[in-house]
């Protein structure tokens, strides 16, 4: 089957999630060509290029700003408005070129995309949405959880159900379990790399810390008036200032220092989350202000006792999520660690039934959905 997918590139945890799903295709003799903007772009096409069955197109995307830990709405909108004439019309030549190449996708598989999906809905094409965010919108959340942000909720449902609308079925990737609160959405769990489901949890006495948007010098401001070892990754410059190590990213580097740290500091993002959480890693949880999936993921994080969050960096903060790391990993201990092949067995069932052209589920009949079929 021919499939169009696409890749939102802001952050790159939907480029490393989409790269494992494309390999599940690929493998399934699906002929696949990729839209995405960003750095994903350049991601995706480094790992898939030369593959039988894969061609690729960059498009233009939205691209958030930042101010500290907080999005920089204004910067943002300004940032985009300038670039927004000339995205246009890479993104109208790249569809005219998906048209009339001689590609026909049966098929729209989009990662919190807008371009795809809305190729898809203009060309009358059956969208699969493959991500996280929907969790927002499709999900129903306790009033503990939505607590303090009611406006900031409203908004943030509004803007992810115009994200991908009237998608054909959602996959709603998680880690939390609330009830479905809408039709043609099936939970699975988290999309984890290959290197992951392979680590095994060797917990010794550092910790891990990864926040783009926390400055060094107001990290190693806090971080060295603690009695702990601290790893830092994504630092401008490798250096060991007492007991704050600053490290450049490196994949393996990271997710070795990852399995066996005692715990992990790091923003609000999904794919980090999940990935301690897979492994077992208590987390602390700094959530982008003005983002509430972000928000969402910390909250649940706390909730089900798989860690703490905080608005704010802080000595204190860091001192008491560490002196309960044996609480966490007792929480932890209980959560069912799980592989992808539950999405694929969706995503297979979902292609063969776009292929036979029937009508799309409400709810999904794979035989290996376990427990989280009774949501």
């Amino acid at each position: 089957m021919e499939i169009l997918y696409g890749v939102v590139g802001e952050g790159m945890g939907h480029a490393t999630r989409s790269a494992v799903v494309l390999e599940h295709l690929l493998s399934q003799g699906h002929e696949i060509k990729v839209v995405v903007s960003g750095k994903a772009h350049d991601f995706l096409k480094s790992r898939f290029s030369g593959k039988a069955g894969f061609a690729i197109e960059e498009i233009h995307g939205i691209t958030l700003k930042y101010f500290g830990n907080k999005v920089d709405k204004a910067g943002s909108l300004f940032w985009n408005l300038m670039n927004s004439p000339k995205g246009v019309r890479k993104n109208v030549e790249v569809y005219r070129k998906v048209a009339e190449q001689g590609f026909r996708p049966r098929l729209v598989i989009s990662d919190f995309e807008s371009w795809a999906a809305l190729y898809g809905l203009n060309q009358g094409i059956p969208v699969v949405s493959v991500d996280n965010i929907q969790a927002v919108n499709r999900l129903r959340h306790k009033k503990e959880i939505r607590r303090g942000n009611g406006f900031d909720y409203r908004v943030a449902r509004l803007a992810v159900k115009v994200k991908v609308p009237r998608a054909y079925h959602y996959l709603v990737t998680s880690f939390f379990y609330p009830p479905v609160r809408k039709k043609f959405t099936t939970l699975v769990p988290p999309i984890l790399r290959s290197e992951v489901l392979a680590a095994v949890r060797e917990p010794k006495n550092h910790v891990v810390v990864y926040s783009r948007a926390i400055g060094e010098k107001e990290l190693l401001a806090i971080l060295r008036k603690l009695p702990f070892e601290f790893r830092v990754y994504g630092a401008a410059k490798e250096r060991q200032v007492d007991n704050v190590s600053f490290r450049a990213f490196s994949n393996e580097g990271f997710l070795e220092d990852l399995r066996t740290a005692r715990a992990v500091i790091a923003g609000g993002g999904f794919s980090l989350m999940s990935e301690a959480v897979s492994l077992g890693v208590p987390m602390l949880s700094i959530p982008i202000e003005g983002q509430f999936e972000q928000d969402l993921n910390a909250r649940y994080l706390e909730q089900l006792g798989y860690g703490a969050w905080t608005r704010k960096l802080s000595e204190r903060a860091v001192r008491s999520f560490l002196e309960r790391t044996d609480e966490f990993s007792k929480g932890l201990s209980q959560y069912k660690r799980q592989d992808n092949q539950m999405l694929f067995d969706c995503l297979d069932e979902l292609t063969q039934s776009v292929s036979r052209d029937k009508k799309r589920p409400v709810r999904l009949d794979t035989q290996c959905m376990g427990s989280y079929d009774k949501h």
